[in-house]
């Protein structure tokens, strides 16, 4: 399977032989690619897409090392489902998808792993977050700030979870939410802004007002 699992990989030490001139190839380019055969267009998918699938699953189980095994865990099954990969849909998003089932299986079978209960956080329970990755909003500017957003947000039904760290730390379009969580695209924004109003509430409550932590955004 070559290098691909390493994240420590670099961009030399993946090989390629697909850029034509300046332009990188597209992730269709590369599945095309592997699909027709060439194993090492996947170590260029993984390259590209490790740090934001491990940046997802991190946040959904707040631990560094079970969000590694989860991002290895994804793409090997990627890996083996690449190849009836249908491309009339978006790469990332079929990847997104996978990487997020894969990530509930292990929250159902570790539920009781006080790092994987994500849905009991207790309001007031912020300090046992205090590990977990700072938040990425980009107003969130100081690290105690970044603690009780990254409380409020493990807080939240998974299904809101989900969709807020996709929208809010991922930048993932309400489209591309939809596709890769398998919903529609109403159900989308509305475990968004639902997730975002108790978001609101369970701030306020720890005297942070309005719209400073957290930004609703755009249709």
């Amino acid at each position: 399977m070559s290098m691909w699992i390493d994240s420590n990989t670099t961009p030399e030490e993946v090989r390629t032989s697909y850029t034509t001139g300046m332009t990188a190839p597209s992730d269709e380019d590369l599945v095309a690619a592997f699909q027709s055969g060439d194993i090492a267009a996947f170590d260029q998918l993984v390259h590209r897409w490790d740090r934001k699938i491990q940046g997802v699953i991190h946040r959904l189980v707040g631990n560094h090392d079970e969000a590694r095994d989860l991002t290895q865990e994804a793409f090997l099954k990627a890996y083996r489902a690449l190849g009836a990969f249908k491309r009339e849909a978006r790469f990332s998003s079929w990847l997104y998808q996978i990487a997020i089932n894969s990530t509930r299986d292990r929250l159902r079978r570790r539920r009781r792993r006080s790092y994987l209960s994500l849905d009991e956080v207790e309001p007031g329970s912020e300090a046992s977050l205090r590990d977990r990755a700072p938040s990425a909003f980009d107003l969130v500017e100081s690290s105690d700030l970044a603690r009780l957003v990254a409380g409020a947000v493990a807080a939240l039904p998974a299904e809101q979870r989900e969709v807020v760290i996709l929208k809010e730390y991922e930048g993932l379009t309400f489209p591309e939410i939809a596709e890769a969580l398998d919903v529609p695209l109403s159900t989308v924004k509305t475990r968004l802004y639902r997730g975002l109003g108790q978001l609101r509430v369970r701030l306020e409550r720890e005297g942070i007002r309005g719209g400073a932590a957290v930004a609703v955004p755009s249709v």
